[in-house]
Protein backbone atom coordinates (compact mmCIF):
# COMPACT_ATOMS: atom_id res chain seq x y z
CA UNK A 1 0.00 0.00 0.00
CA UNK A 2 2.72 1.99 -0.09
CA UNK A 3 4.71 4.16 -3.22
CA UNK A 4 8.47 5.12 -2.96
CA UNK A 5 8.87 8.81 -4.49
CA UNK A 6 12.05 10.41 -5.20
CA UNK A 7 11.57 13.51 -7.37
CA UNK A 8 14.25 14.89 -9.75
CA UNK A 9 14.65 18.47 -9.68
CA UNK A 10 16.74 20.77 -7.20
CA UNK A 11 15.81 24.29 -8.44
CA UNK A 12 16.29 26.67 -5.33
CA UNK A 13 14.34 30.26 -5.05
CA UNK A 14 15.17 33.12 -2.91
CA UNK A 15 11.76 32.84 -1.06
CA UNK A 16 12.70 29.04 -0.31
CA UNK A 17 16.29 30.52 1.28
CA UNK A 18 14.41 32.92 2.97
CA UNK A 19 11.72 30.37 4.39
CA UNK A 20 14.72 27.84 5.82
CA UNK A 21 16.24 30.73 7.68
CA UNK A 22 12.88 31.30 9.28
CA UNK A 23 11.99 27.42 9.92
CA UNK A 24 16.30 27.21 11.41
CA UNK A 25 15.30 30.10 13.91
CA UNK A 26 12.00 28.40 14.67
CA UNK A 27 13.68 25.33 15.44
CA UNK A 28 17.08 26.00 16.58
CA UNK A 29 16.23 27.05 19.72
CA UNK A 30 14.59 24.45 22.41
CA UNK A 31 13.42 24.52 25.75
CA UNK A 32 14.58 22.51 28.75
CA UNK A 33 12.03 21.16 31.25
CA UNK A 34 11.81 24.86 33.78
CA UNK A 35 11.40 26.63 30.06
CA UNK A 36 15.07 27.44 29.85
CA UNK A 37 16.05 28.73 26.33
CA UNK A 38 18.95 26.83 24.80
CA UNK A 39 20.73 27.40 21.17
CA UNK A 40 22.08 24.32 20.71
CA UNK A 41 20.98 23.29 17.36
CA UNK A 42 18.82 19.50 17.51
CA UNK A 43 20.74 18.47 14.67
CA UNK A 44 23.66 17.85 16.78
CA UNK A 45 21.85 15.92 18.86
CA UNK A 46 19.96 13.61 16.26
CA UNK A 47 23.30 12.98 14.24
CA UNK A 48 24.52 11.33 17.36
CA UNK A 49 24.83 7.77 16.86
CA UNK A 50 26.71 6.53 20.09
CA UNK A 51 24.61 3.87 22.19
CA UNK A 52 24.75 5.93 25.11
CA UNK A 53 21.99 9.17 23.40
CA UNK A 54 20.49 7.57 20.22
CA UNK A 55 17.82 10.38 19.78
CA UNK A 56 15.31 11.19 16.93
CA UNK A 57 13.19 14.38 16.26
CA UNK A 58 9.88 13.62 14.34
CA UNK A 59 7.18 16.12 13.72
CA UNK A 60 3.77 15.85 13.20
CA UNK A 61 1.31 18.37 11.49
CA UNK A 62 -1.65 18.51 14.36
CA UNK A 63 -0.80 20.34 17.65
CA UNK A 64 -2.09 18.90 21.10
CA UNK A 65 -3.05 20.46 24.08
CA UNK A 66 -2.91 17.79 25.84
CA UNK A 67 -1.63 13.92 25.96
CA UNK A 68 -4.63 13.06 27.52
CA UNK A 69 -4.70 9.11 25.88
CA UNK A 70 -8.43 9.20 25.99
CA UNK A 71 -9.39 11.76 23.58
CA UNK A 72 -6.42 12.36 21.62
CA UNK A 73 -4.54 9.87 19.77
CA UNK A 74 -0.71 11.44 20.42
CA UNK A 75 -0.47 9.46 23.62
CA UNK A 76 -0.41 6.29 21.54
CA UNK A 77 1.61 7.47 18.32
CA UNK A 78 4.38 9.21 20.84
CA UNK A 79 4.78 5.61 22.27
CA UNK A 80 3.85 6.23 25.15
CA UNK A 81 0.24 3.79 25.49
CA UNK A 82 -0.91 0.90 23.58
CA UNK A 83 -4.32 -0.85 23.00
CA UNK A 84 -5.46 -4.47 23.54
CA UNK A 85 -5.36 -5.30 19.87
CA UNK A 86 -4.11 -3.62 17.11
CA UNK A 87 -3.34 -3.43 13.56
CA UNK A 88 -1.11 -5.22 11.46
CA UNK A 89 0.75 -4.25 8.15
CA UNK A 90 -1.99 -6.11 6.29
CA UNK A 91 -4.63 -4.12 8.18
CA UNK A 92 -5.80 -6.95 9.89
CA UNK A 93 -6.50 -6.89 13.94
CA UNK A 94 -4.11 -9.06 15.72
CA UNK A 95 -3.47 -9.45 19.67
CA UNK A 96 -1.06 -6.92 21.41
CA UNK A 97 -1.82 -6.02 25.16
CA UNK A 98 -4.40 -8.68 25.21
CA UNK A 99 -3.10 -11.97 23.57
CA UNK A 100 -6.27 -13.20 22.73
CA UNK A 101 -9.91 -12.61 22.88
CA UNK A 102 -13.16 -14.77 22.25
CA UNK A 103 -17.12 -14.17 21.86
CA UNK A 104 -18.67 -15.65 24.61
CA UNK A 105 -22.55 -14.51 23.31
CA UNK A 106 -23.34 -12.08 21.35
CA UNK A 107 -23.02 -9.06 23.62
CA UNK A 108 -20.18 -10.50 25.70
CA UNK A 109 -16.56 -10.63 25.30
CA UNK A 110 -13.63 -12.07 26.74
CA UNK A 111 -9.81 -11.02 26.60
CA UNK A 112 -6.87 -12.37 28.24
CA UNK A 113 -4.49 -9.86 29.13
CA UNK A 114 -0.75 -10.70 28.40
CA UNK A 115 1.39 -11.43 32.10
CA UNK A 116 4.40 -9.50 32.93
CA UNK A 117 3.70 -6.35 31.45
CA UNK A 118 4.68 -3.35 33.66
CA UNK A 119 3.39 0.05 33.70
CA UNK A 120 5.87 2.65 33.63
CA UNK A 121 5.88 3.54 37.18
CA UNK A 122 6.27 -0.14 37.64
CA UNK A 123 3.01 -1.48 38.50
CA UNK A 124 1.99 -4.47 37.06
CA UNK A 125 -1.07 -4.64 34.31
CA UNK A 126 -3.74 -7.06 35.29
CA UNK A 127 -7.74 -7.64 34.26
CA UNK A 128 -8.68 -4.96 37.08
CA UNK A 129 -6.20 -2.25 35.57
CA UNK A 130 -7.58 -2.40 32.19
CA UNK A 131 -10.89 -2.40 33.96
CA UNK A 132 -10.18 1.03 35.77
CA UNK A 133 -8.48 2.47 32.17
CA UNK A 134 -12.13 1.52 30.27
CA UNK A 135 -13.90 2.92 33.01
CA UNK A 136 -11.76 6.25 33.30
CA UNK A 137 -12.04 6.41 29.81
CA UNK A 138 -15.92 6.03 29.00
CA UNK A 139 -16.66 8.49 32.05
CA UNK A 140 -13.72 11.21 30.79
CA UNK A 141 -15.26 10.99 27.14
CA UNK A 142 -18.82 10.72 25.75
CA UNK A 143 -17.28 9.65 22.07
CA UNK A 144 -15.78 6.95 23.21
CA UNK A 145 -18.37 5.78 25.39
CA UNK A 146 -20.73 6.18 21.94
CA UNK A 147 -18.07 4.20 20.49
CA UNK A 148 -17.36 1.21 22.83
CA UNK A 149 -21.26 0.91 23.99
CA UNK A 150 -19.93 -0.84 27.18
CA UNK A 151 -22.54 -2.02 29.74
CA UNK A 152 -21.21 -3.73 32.26
CA UNK A 153 -16.67 -4.71 33.03
CA UNK A 154 -15.34 -7.53 35.07
CA UNK A 155 -12.32 -8.29 36.24
CA UNK A 156 -10.37 -11.54 36.89
CA UNK A 157 -6.92 -12.07 37.34
CA UNK A 158 -5.27 -11.46 33.62
CA UNK A 159 -9.51 -12.68 32.25
CA UNK A 160 -11.33 -9.82 31.36
CA UNK A 161 -15.27 -9.52 30.14
CA UNK A 162 -16.42 -6.95 28.64
CA UNK A 163 -20.69 -7.05 28.06
CA UNK A 164 -21.88 -4.28 25.39
CA UNK A 165 -25.27 -2.75 25.79
CA UNK A 166 -26.37 -4.20 22.29
CA UNK A 167 -25.03 -6.90 19.85
CA UNK A 168 -21.50 -5.68 18.89
CA UNK A 169 -19.84 -8.18 16.48
CA UNK A 170 -17.59 -5.20 15.17
CA UNK A 171 -16.66 -4.66 18.74
CA UNK A 172 -12.77 -5.67 18.30
CA UNK A 173 -12.42 -3.52 15.72
CA UNK A 174 -13.16 -0.43 17.95
CA UNK A 175 -10.22 -1.99 20.37
CA UNK A 176 -7.38 -0.70 18.18
CA UNK A 177 -8.38 2.68 18.55
CA UNK A 178 -5.86 4.95 20.27
CA UNK A 179 -8.40 6.62 22.54
CA UNK A 180 -8.72 2.78 24.17
CA UNK A 181 -5.24 2.85 25.16
CA UNK A 182 -4.60 1.42 28.69
CA UNK A 183 -3.53 3.66 31.52
CA UNK A 184 -2.57 3.12 35.03
CA UNK A 185 -5.57 5.32 36.73
CA UNK A 186 -3.89 4.55 39.66
CA UNK A 187 -1.19 6.85 38.84
CA UNK A 188 -2.92 9.28 37.73
CA UNK A 189 -5.56 9.40 41.33
CA UNK A 190 -2.00 9.25 42.61
CA UNK A 191 -0.98 12.52 40.28
CA UNK A 192 -3.82 14.51 39.34
CA UNK A 193 -5.94 14.88 36.32
CA UNK A 194 -4.42 18.10 35.07
CA UNK A 195 -0.31 16.44 35.84
CA UNK A 196 -1.08 12.85 34.23
CA UNK A 197 -2.57 14.72 31.25
CA UNK A 198 0.71 16.63 30.57
CA UNK A 199 2.42 13.09 31.44
CA UNK A 200 0.38 9.59 31.30
CA UNK A 201 1.42 6.40 32.46
CA UNK A 202 1.02 3.60 30.23
CA UNK A 203 2.74 0.52 29.21
CA UNK A 204 4.47 1.83 25.60
CA UNK A 205 8.23 1.85 25.04
CA UNK A 206 8.45 5.90 25.69
CA UNK A 207 8.07 7.83 29.04
CA UNK A 208 7.74 11.54 29.18
CA UNK A 209 10.15 13.92 30.66
CA UNK A 210 8.48 16.57 29.15
CA UNK A 211 5.42 18.58 27.76
CA UNK A 212 4.91 21.96 25.96
CA UNK A 213 1.22 22.21 25.18
CA UNK A 214 0.63 22.62 21.18
CA UNK A 215 4.58 22.34 20.97
CA UNK A 216 6.42 19.27 21.59
CA UNK A 217 6.99 16.06 23.99
CA UNK A 218 10.17 15.12 25.07
CA UNK A 219 10.40 11.58 26.06
CA UNK A 220 12.97 8.64 26.86
CA UNK A 221 13.11 5.41 27.02
CA UNK A 222 11.66 2.61 29.11
CA UNK A 223 13.98 -0.02 30.25
CA UNK A 224 11.24 -2.37 31.21
CA UNK A 225 9.18 -2.35 28.35
CA UNK A 226 7.68 -6.12 27.81
CA UNK A 227 8.24 -6.30 23.87
CA UNK A 228 11.78 -5.94 23.93
CA UNK A 229 14.11 -2.70 24.97
CA UNK A 230 13.87 0.11 22.59
CA UNK A 231 16.64 1.09 20.04
CA UNK A 232 16.43 4.38 21.28
CA UNK A 233 17.21 6.30 24.41
CA UNK A 234 15.61 9.68 23.67
CA UNK A 235 12.92 11.34 21.39
CA UNK A 236 11.08 14.53 20.77
CA UNK A 237 8.37 14.42 19.40
CA UNK A 238 6.82 17.95 17.49
CA UNK A 239 4.07 19.70 16.60
CA UNK A 240 3.64 22.57 13.74
CA UNK A 241 0.51 23.11 11.46
CA UNK A 242 2.44 24.40 8.78
CA UNK A 243 3.24 22.49 6.01
CA UNK A 244 6.16 25.11 4.81
CA UNK A 245 8.04 24.55 7.89
CA UNK A 246 7.63 21.13 9.04
CA UNK A 247 9.24 20.27 5.09
CA UNK A 248 11.98 22.93 5.80
CA UNK A 249 12.68 21.44 8.98
CA UNK A 250 13.00 18.45 7.55
CA UNK A 251 15.51 19.64 4.79
CA UNK A 252 17.53 21.14 6.88
CA UNK A 253 17.83 18.05 9.20
CA UNK A 254 16.10 19.41 12.12
CA UNK A 255 13.96 16.76 12.10
CA UNK A 256 14.21 12.63 11.10
CA UNK A 257 10.72 12.22 10.55
CA UNK A 258 8.21 14.52 9.17
CA UNK A 259 4.37 13.75 8.59
CA UNK A 260 2.62 15.23 5.72
CA UNK A 261 5.15 17.28 3.94
CA UNK A 262 4.05 20.01 1.10
CA UNK A 263 3.70 18.43 -2.08
CA UNK A 264 5.25 21.07 -4.19
CA UNK A 265 8.52 21.03 -2.12
CA UNK A 266 9.03 17.66 -2.92
CA UNK A 267 10.92 19.21 -5.52
CA UNK A 268 13.78 20.34 -3.32
CA UNK A 269 14.35 17.03 -1.18
CA UNK A 270 16.14 14.84 -3.89
CA UNK A 271 19.20 16.87 -4.07
CA UNK A 272 19.85 15.54 -0.91
CA UNK A 273 20.71 11.43 -1.01
CA UNK A 274 20.16 11.31 2.71
CA UNK A 275 16.38 12.21 2.50
CA UNK A 276 13.74 10.21 1.00
CA UNK A 277 9.96 10.35 0.82
CA UNK A 278 7.31 7.95 1.50
CA UNK A 279 4.15 8.62 -0.50
CA UNK A 280 1.52 6.04 1.54
CA UNK A 281 -1.41 5.29 0.45
CA UNK A 282 -3.55 6.32 3.17
CA UNK A 283 -6.87 5.81 5.17
CA UNK A 284 -8.08 9.10 4.98
CA UNK A 285 -10.77 11.09 3.27
CA UNK A 286 -11.30 14.85 2.15
CA UNK A 287 -14.55 15.92 1.37
CA UNK A 288 -17.60 18.41 1.29
CA UNK A 289 -20.16 18.10 3.96
CA UNK A 290 -23.42 19.82 2.77
CA UNK A 291 -25.50 22.31 5.40
CA UNK A 292 -28.65 20.56 5.86
CA UNK A 293 -29.79 23.47 7.32
CA UNK A 294 -29.26 25.42 4.34
CA UNK A 295 -32.04 26.67 2.13
CA UNK A 296 -29.46 26.25 -1.26
CA UNK A 297 -27.93 22.85 -0.76
CA UNK A 298 -30.63 21.62 1.04
CA UNK A 299 -32.38 21.15 -2.74
CA UNK A 300 -30.68 17.82 -3.73
CA UNK A 301 -30.54 18.73 -7.18
CA UNK A 302 -27.97 21.93 -5.71
CA UNK A 303 -25.45 19.24 -4.39
CA UNK A 304 -25.60 17.05 -7.61
CA UNK A 305 -24.62 19.73 -9.35
CA UNK A 306 -21.86 21.25 -7.06
CA UNK A 307 -20.56 17.43 -7.21
CA UNK A 308 -19.93 18.02 -10.99
CA UNK A 309 -18.15 20.90 -10.33
CA UNK A 310 -15.66 19.36 -8.48
CA UNK A 311 -12.57 18.79 -10.90
CA UNK A 312 -11.04 15.93 -8.93
CA UNK A 313 -8.43 15.32 -11.72
CA UNK A 314 -7.15 18.88 -11.09
CA UNK A 315 -6.64 18.13 -7.56
CA UNK A 316 -5.01 15.26 -7.87
CA UNK A 317 -2.28 16.34 -10.41
CA UNK A 318 -1.91 19.82 -9.61
CA UNK A 319 -2.44 20.28 -5.97
CA UNK A 320 -1.23 16.52 -4.42
CA UNK A 321 1.03 16.42 -7.87
CA UNK A 322 -0.38 13.05 -8.56
CA UNK A 323 0.27 11.74 -4.28
CA UNK A 324 -3.50 11.15 -4.47
CA UNK A 325 -6.72 9.55 -5.96
CA UNK A 326 -10.34 11.01 -6.64
CA UNK A 327 -12.87 9.50 -4.01
CA UNK A 328 -15.99 8.15 -5.30
CA UNK A 329 -17.47 7.56 -1.42
CA UNK A 330 -15.73 7.56 1.90
CA UNK A 331 -13.33 4.56 1.46
CA UNK A 332 -10.87 4.19 -0.89
CA UNK A 333 -11.76 2.16 -3.48
CA UNK A 334 -9.06 -0.01 -2.96
CA UNK A 335 -10.21 -1.87 0.35
CA UNK A 336 -12.26 -4.98 0.00
CA UNK A 337 -15.14 -2.57 1.55
CA UNK A 338 -14.57 0.33 -0.86
CA UNK A 339 -16.75 1.79 -3.71
CA UNK A 340 -15.84 -0.13 -7.26
CA UNK A 341 -17.84 2.71 -9.82
CA UNK A 342 -16.05 5.08 -11.13
CA UNK A 343 -15.67 8.55 -9.99
CA UNK A 344 -17.44 11.95 -10.94
CA UNK A 345 -15.79 13.83 -13.43
CA UNK A 346 -16.01 17.15 -14.16
CA UNK A 347 -19.31 18.13 -16.03
CA UNK A 348 -20.13 21.85 -15.82
CA UNK A 349 -22.85 21.12 -18.42
CA UNK A 350 -24.56 18.52 -16.36
CA UNK A 351 -24.62 20.88 -13.49
CA UNK A 352 -26.00 23.35 -14.93
CA UNK A 353 -29.11 21.32 -16.38
CA UNK A 354 -29.62 19.96 -12.22
CA UNK A 355 -29.47 23.77 -11.69
CA UNK A 356 -32.17 24.83 -14.26
CA UNK A 357 -34.45 21.55 -12.99
CA UNK A 358 -34.34 23.05 -9.49
CA UNK A 359 -35.31 26.50 -10.91
CA UNK A 360 -32.12 28.71 -11.60
CA UNK A 361 -31.24 30.16 -14.78
CA UNK A 362 -28.37 33.25 -15.53
CA UNK A 363 -29.25 36.75 -15.74
CA UNK A 364 -27.33 39.33 -17.98
CA UNK A 365 -24.04 39.07 -16.19
CA UNK A 366 -24.35 35.27 -16.57
CA UNK A 367 -24.69 34.44 -12.61
CA UNK A 368 -27.20 32.03 -11.70
CA UNK A 369 -30.16 33.10 -9.67
CA UNK A 370 -33.80 32.05 -8.35
CA UNK A 371 -36.45 34.40 -7.65
CA UNK A 372 -33.96 37.62 -8.40
CA UNK A 373 -31.41 36.22 -6.16
CA UNK A 374 -28.03 34.86 -7.25
CA UNK A 375 -26.32 32.05 -6.06
CA UNK A 376 -24.45 32.46 -3.39
CA UNK A 377 -22.93 29.92 -1.19
CA UNK A 378 -20.38 30.21 1.76
CA UNK A 379 -17.59 27.49 1.74
CA UNK A 380 -15.80 26.84 5.23
CA UNK A 381 -12.32 25.72 4.72
CA UNK A 382 -9.63 24.94 6.66
CA UNK A 383 -6.91 27.02 7.65
CA UNK A 384 -3.98 24.19 7.42
CA UNK A 385 -2.27 21.30 8.72
CA UNK A 386 -2.76 19.13 5.18
CA UNK A 387 -1.57 21.90 2.97
CA UNK A 388 -4.10 20.85 0.27
CA UNK A 389 -6.83 21.70 2.26
CA UNK A 390 -7.06 25.18 2.19
CA UNK A 391 -6.21 24.92 -1.58
CA UNK A 392 -9.12 22.97 -2.38
CA UNK A 393 -12.16 24.81 -2.22
CA UNK A 394 -9.81 27.71 -4.41
CA UNK A 395 -10.07 24.76 -7.17
CA UNK A 396 -14.02 24.62 -6.77
CA UNK A 397 -14.67 28.23 -6.39
CA UNK A 398 -13.03 28.46 -9.60
CA UNK A 399 -14.83 25.90 -11.34
CA UNK A 400 -18.51 27.11 -10.27
CA UNK A 401 -17.77 30.76 -11.06
CA UNK A 402 -17.70 29.37 -14.79
CA UNK A 403 -20.96 27.69 -13.87
CA UNK A 404 -22.12 31.05 -12.69
CA UNK A 405 -22.30 30.05 -8.76
CA UNK A 406 -20.31 32.55 -6.31
CA UNK A 407 -18.66 30.89 -3.42
CA UNK A 408 -17.04 32.92 -0.49
CA UNK A 409 -14.32 30.93 1.42
CA UNK A 410 -14.49 31.56 4.79
CA UNK A 411 -10.94 29.98 6.67
CA UNK A 412 -11.41 28.49 9.92
CA UNK A 413 -8.80 26.37 12.09
CA UNK A 414 -11.11 23.90 12.94
CA UNK A 415 -14.41 23.34 10.47
CA UNK A 416 -15.85 20.77 12.43
CA UNK A 417 -16.22 23.11 15.50
CA UNK A 418 -17.14 26.64 13.65
CA UNK A 419 -20.09 24.29 11.63
CA UNK A 420 -21.10 22.72 14.88
CA UNK A 421 -21.78 26.29 16.69
CA UNK A 422 -22.93 28.08 13.24
CA UNK A 423 -25.85 27.77 10.90
CA UNK A 424 -24.46 30.45 8.12
CA UNK A 425 -22.86 28.31 6.21
CA UNK A 426 -23.05 25.83 3.16
CA UNK A 427 -20.76 24.17 2.68
CA UNK A 428 -17.29 22.93 4.87
CA UNK A 429 -14.57 21.29 4.03
CA UNK A 430 -14.00 18.10 5.74
CA UNK A 431 -10.97 15.39 6.39
CA UNK A 432 -10.74 12.38 8.47
CA UNK A 433 -9.23 8.76 8.56
CA UNK A 434 -12.73 6.93 7.25
CA UNK A 435 -11.24 3.63 8.26
CA UNK A 436 -8.72 3.67 10.61
CA UNK A 437 -10.03 0.05 12.51
CA UNK A 438 -9.28 -1.83 8.93
CA UNK A 439 -13.42 -1.53 8.85
CA UNK A 440 -15.86 1.00 7.55
CA UNK A 441 -18.85 0.25 10.10
CA UNK A 442 -17.55 3.04 12.74
CA UNK A 443 -17.29 5.45 10.28
CA UNK A 444 -20.60 5.23 8.90
CA UNK A 445 -21.97 5.28 12.41
CA UNK A 446 -20.39 8.56 13.61
CA UNK A 447 -20.66 10.21 10.28
CA UNK A 448 -24.31 9.12 9.61
CA UNK A 449 -25.89 9.00 12.98
CA UNK A 450 -27.04 12.49 14.86
CA UNK A 451 -24.72 12.77 17.70
CA UNK A 452 -21.90 10.76 15.99
CA UNK A 453 -18.81 11.95 16.69
CA UNK A 454 -18.00 12.87 12.99
CA UNK A 455 -21.25 14.89 12.54
CA UNK A 456 -21.55 17.67 13.61
CA UNK A 457 -23.83 19.20 11.33
CA UNK A 458 -26.61 16.28 12.76
CA UNK A 459 -26.58 14.50 8.98
CA UNK A 460 -29.39 12.20 9.06
CA UNK A 461 -29.81 9.77 5.74
CA UNK A 462 -33.09 7.96 6.97
CA UNK A 463 -32.86 4.89 4.36
CA UNK A 464 -29.19 3.83 6.11
CA UNK A 465 -30.94 3.00 9.30
CA UNK A 466 -32.07 -0.67 7.96
CA UNK A 467 -28.57 -0.96 6.89
CA UNK A 468 -26.59 0.43 9.46
CA UNK A 469 -28.65 -1.73 12.08
CA UNK A 470 -27.72 -4.64 9.71
CA UNK A 471 -24.10 -4.01 9.87
CA UNK A 472 -24.32 -3.21 13.37
CA UNK A 473 -25.64 -7.20 14.21
CA UNK A 474 -23.02 -8.65 11.56
CA UNK A 475 -19.91 -10.17 12.72
CA UNK A 476 -18.58 -11.80 8.78
CA UNK A 477 -16.70 -9.75 7.30
CA UNK A 478 -17.66 -10.55 3.72
CA UNK A 479 -21.78 -9.79 4.70
CA UNK A 480 -20.00 -6.37 6.25
CA UNK A 481 -18.65 -5.33 3.92
CA UNK A 482 -21.45 -5.92 1.30
CA UNK A 483 -23.55 -3.83 3.56
CA UNK A 484 -20.90 -0.97 3.83
CA UNK A 485 -20.77 -0.82 -0.05
CA UNK A 486 -24.70 -0.60 0.52
CA UNK A 487 -24.67 1.99 2.46
CA UNK A 488 -22.09 3.77 0.78
CA UNK A 489 -24.62 3.27 -2.64
CA UNK A 490 -26.86 4.59 -0.44
CA UNK A 491 -25.00 7.91 0.61
CA UNK A 492 -23.83 8.72 -3.07
CA UNK A 493 -27.53 8.84 -4.19
CA UNK A 494 -28.54 10.89 -1.09
CA UNK A 495 -25.23 13.36 -1.22
CA UNK A 496 -25.01 14.85 1.72
CA UNK A 497 -21.33 14.77 1.48
CA UNK A 498 -19.53 14.93 -1.71
CA UNK A 499 -16.23 12.84 -1.69
CA UNK A 500 -13.21 14.87 -2.88
CA UNK A 501 -9.74 12.48 -2.94
CA UNK A 502 -8.16 10.01 -0.85
CA UNK A 503 -4.92 11.75 -0.28
CA UNK A 504 -1.32 9.88 0.08
CA UNK A 505 0.55 10.33 3.27
CA UNK A 506 3.69 12.08 2.32
CA UNK A 507 6.31 11.11 4.79
CA UNK A 508 10.23 12.14 5.26
CA UNK A 509 12.20 9.78 6.62
CA UNK A 510 16.40 10.35 7.00
CA UNK A 511 18.19 7.49 5.72
CA UNK A 512 20.08 7.33 9.30
CA UNK A 513 16.43 6.15 10.54
CA UNK A 514 15.90 2.19 10.41
CA UNK A 515 13.44 -0.42 11.94
CA UNK A 516 10.53 1.33 11.50
CA UNK A 517 8.09 2.19 7.89
CA UNK A 518 4.77 4.66 7.73
CA UNK A 519 1.84 2.65 7.92
CA UNK A 520 -1.63 3.95 6.59
CA UNK A 521 -3.34 4.07 9.87
CA UNK A 522 -1.06 6.93 10.88
CA UNK A 523 -1.39 4.97 14.77
CA UNK A 524 2.40 3.31 15.42
CA UNK A 525 5.39 6.03 15.02
CA UNK A 526 7.60 6.49 17.81
CA UNK A 527 8.30 2.46 18.52
CA UNK A 528 10.72 0.31 20.34
CA UNK A 529 12.30 -1.02 16.90
CA UNK A 530 12.87 2.61 15.63
CA UNK A 531 16.48 3.08 15.32
CA UNK A 532 19.21 5.17 13.86
CA UNK A 533 22.65 4.41 12.46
Amino acid sequence: MSLWIRSKRSTVFLGFILMLCLSIVLFGCTQDKVGNTSSGSPSETNNSSSSASKHVTIIHSLPNDTLDPHNTWIALRAGITETLLRLDENMEITPWLASDWEAKDERTWIFTIREGIKFQDGSLLNAEAVKASFERGITDSKALDAALKIDSIEASGQKLQITTREPYPAFPTELVHPTTSIISVAAEDSMGKVAFNSAPVGTGPFMVTSFTSGSEIRLTRFDDYWDGKPKLNEATFKFNADANVRTLAYQSKQADIVFHLSPEMLVSIDADSELDVNSVTSLRTHYFTYNPASSKVSDIHVRQALDKLIDRDAIVQDIMLGHASPANGPFNASLSFGNKEGYQKVDEAGALQLLENAGYSKDSDGKLQKDGKPLTLKLIAFTGVNPELPLIPQVVQSEAAKAGITIEIVSVEYPEVYIADHTDWDISTTSYLTSPRGDGGSFLNSAYVPGGSYNPANIEVKELKPILKELNETGDTEKRNQLTQQAVTMINKAMPHSYIINPNILVGLNNRVTGWKPGPEEFYILTHTLDVK
